[in-house]
């Protein structure tokens, strides 16, 4: 865990990601408790193509905080790579990148097995 209170992340596994559209949920903290973040990314060649999150909002707080981040989540990171992708605050929503990033994880390991 960073300073921030972020999750970090860890290294992208070496070998290159397989085409396919990847589905993995990540937890992360708030003042309100925890919650997580479904991601559904599609890669082809090693580059995000698209992206599809939903969370989980146990408190309206959440709900618009994961609102905010789902709506400015592709902007961030389709036409990226997925090795060594990571986000931060998006759309205001500071902490729910945590949730994203731990997902990311889960999705680069099934994707370069």
């Amino acid at each position: 865990m960073t300073e921030s209170g972020a999750v970090a992340a860890t290294a992208a596994p070496a070998g290159p990601a397989k085409d396919g559209t990847y589905r993995a949920t990540g937890d992360y903290d708030t003042p309100g408790g925890p919650e997580s973040v479904t991601v559904t990314l599609t890669v082809k060649a090693g580059i995000v193509r698209a992206v599809h999150v939903t969370g989980s909002g146990s408190t309206p707080n959440a709900q618009h905080y994961e609102a905010a981040f789902e709506s400015g989540i592709s902007g961030v990171v389709v036409g990226k790579k997925l090795a060594g992708l990571t986000v931060g605050a998006v759309s205001g929503s500071s902490l729910t990148g945590a949730g994203f990033d731990a997902a990311l994880d889960a999705i680069r390991r099934e994707a370069a097995s």
